[in-house]
């Protein structure tokens, strides 16, 4: 348990920024989902679609810190590569 007031503060003001990470981070794996499933689907159409709509979503994971910028890019540049293969 934490001893002084700020250290109380800074337990619960991690416990809400903890709940935004892990709600942010639920959602882009989300958006990442739906493309992955496009492409499993091997609809091309839907799954620009929904890169379309995924790639804002990582990006903004990156700025908020929940993933690493350039494993941002990483992700979004392996899945544009997916999506174009298809066709």
């Amino acid at each position: 348990m934490a001893n002084t007031k700020s250290a109380q503060k800074m337990v619960r003001k991690l416990g809400k920024r903890t709940a935004v990470n892990t709600a942010r981070r639920s959602r882009m794996r989300t958006y990442v989902r739906k493309v992955e499933e496009a492409i499993s689907s091997g609809d091309q159409a839907a799954a620009l679609a929904a890169l379309r709509d995924a790639q804002p979503e990582i990006m903004r994971a990156a700025q908020k810190g929940i993933i690493h910028k350039n494993a941002a890019a990483r992700k979004v540049s392996r899945l544009a590569g997916r999506v174009k293969a298809i066709g």
